[in-house]
């Protein structure tokens, strides 16, 4: 979750002008439950008769209607009577007779048509959802304390109540990351809704204070000459600090950035060396070793041009942390987030290592939360079921987990060998845990063929591959 990606950044910036989605606080209740409906209507006036429904774009595909929607939700879900917002959706529909995926941003709502793996697998519907507070999914103004776990699994509740007359077959929750996140915690607070979830790398920080696991990942990753050269890189930006912070100056001034969160120039530039480490094995895999810079020889541009690669400058300024902020909020008051100790980096630093208060304004009040995670890690151990876990061997997230316990029945926990962040699926997975996991999603949502229920050593993805729908790289997410 650490690299905010440019597509989704730039898509915030495209449409946080979009006057339809403001707040309506004080204007209108919010929308009930979906009233009866002709089902031999179209899709599209199908979904709109659901109260609260309104179309914002709809996009043509091949063999797929898609369309960009508006749901009205309560900004507080306790307290519905006290305004509402307009929360984005896009739903990749394909027959109201196939199973639907739930699939989980955990950020904004990705701009092009996409296709999560389950969806590929099952071969059915997908509905997409904006996490509340992304923008433009936000009221106006913000009251930060309901952004919360518990409030944005019951926006996905009202959402699935509202759609579930239409899609009436099984529903699967996915999401990768913060996403993956966002269904697990779905499935804590509303265990009935969902057939089955499948959670790609979602990290599991119970106890926030405590981080070893992470300074122990960062010792055994790779091979030793990657993480030597890596580690050089980072000791020689900071060696050289005050030219390179010349250059920063001039990016920062070039391009009319700001460092107000942050609170200096010498602040944001150590952020962003220190994470250049984390930043390269959570998003790119060890032969890229070989694109490392030698620190013995490189010169300060090219020192700077590959941070900015991989860590990418544009992320510590305001500009780039304003676009994500929500995630930060979250980290520093429920979800938790890594501190490293980089050893290597001793007698070089000025500042304590970042936090997320660090990325949010001190006009919003942040208090810690130490008991959301413990909550959500004890229920995953002693009641999950029909869950799918999903990590990278070599994406730092990997190092705290959820496991799970003898309580839990039909849920799984496999890693990806070799796999970063990014790309963590089933289809990497060894040959007969592949076929596994592909079955036991199959039989989730109900269209496990008889051939495959016979024996799940056969089990494949229902739906062909496209190359379009089916990106890889669309699945790169933020922390």
């Amino acid at each position: 979750m650490r690299k905010a990606v440019r597509w989704l950044l730039a898509l915030v910036v495209l449409i946080g002008t979009l006057s339809t989605l403001g707040s309506t606080a004080g204007q209108a209740e919010a929308a009930g439950p979906a009233v009866a409906q002709d089902t031999t209507a179209d899709i599209k006036d199908r979904l709109l008769a659901v109260p609260g429904m309104s179309l914002l774009e709809e996009k043509p595909y091949d063999g797929y209607r898609f369309f960009v929607l508006a749901y009205t939700q309560p900004i507080d879900h306790r307290h519905p009577e006290r305004g509402t917002f307009q929360q984005r959706i896009s739903i990749l529909h394909k027959d109201v007779d196939r199973p639907t995926v739930f699939w989980a941003s955990g950020y904004a709502l990705p701009e092009d048509i996409e296709r999560a793996e389950p969806t590929r697998i099952v071969d059915g519907n997908q509905v997409t959802l904006e996490y509340r507070y992304f923008l433009p999914s936000r009221p106006s103004p913000a009251d930060w304390s309901k952004l919360d776990i518990w409030q944005a699994a019951s926006d996905q509740h009202r959402i699935f109540e509202a759609l579930k007359p239409i899609y009436g077959r099984n529903w699967l929750a996915s999401g990768l990351s913060k996403g993956g996140m966002t269904a697990t915690y779905y499935k804590r607070f509303y265990p009935h809704d969902m057939d089955g979830i499948v959670a790609y790398v979602p990290p599991d920080d119970v106890v926030n204070d405590e981080d070893s696991a992470y300074d122990a990942f960062f010792e055994r990753v790779g091979t030793k000459e990657c993480r030597d050269k890596l580690n050089a890189v980072q000791r020689k930006a900071l060696v050289r600090r005050a030219p390179m912070e010349r250059i920063l100056a001039r990016y920062i001034a070039d391009n009319d950035y700001t460092t107000t969160l942050v609170g200096s120039l010498d602040r944001t530039f150590e952020v962003g060396v220190q994470d250049l480490v984390w930043n390269f094995w959570q998003f790119h895999v060890e032969p890229e070793c070989a694109e490392v810079p030698d620190a013995a020889t490189a010169g300060d541009q090219e020192i700077f041009d590959y941070i900015d690669k991989i860590s990418g400058w544009y992320y510590h300024v305001d500009a780039g942390i304003y676009e994500i902020m929500p995630y930060y909020y979250q980290a520093g008051t429920q979800l938790g987030s890594p501190h490293l100790e980089l050893p290597h980096l001793e007698g070089l630093t000025h500042y304590p290592y970042r936090t997320p208060r660090l990325y949010v304004p001190r006009s919003i009040p942040m208090s810690f939360d130490s008991g959301a995670m413990h909550d959500v890690d004890t229920w995953v151990r002693d009641h999950a079921s029909r869950m799918l876990f999903l990590y990278g061997q070599n994406d730092p997230w990997s190092a705290e987990r959820f496991e799970l316990g003898s309580g839990a029945r039909d849920s799984y926990v496999f890693t990806v060998p070799g796999a970063s962040h990014m790309v963590a699926d089933v289809a990497g997975l060894a040959p007969d845990q592949n076929a596994f996991a592909t079955a036991r999603v199959l039989a989730w949502a109900g269209v496990a063929p008889a051939a495959v229920t016979a024996d799940p050593s056969t089990a494949r993805p229902l739906a062909a591959y496209d190359a379009r729908l089916d990106r890889q790289a669309t699945r790169n997410e933020v922390f």
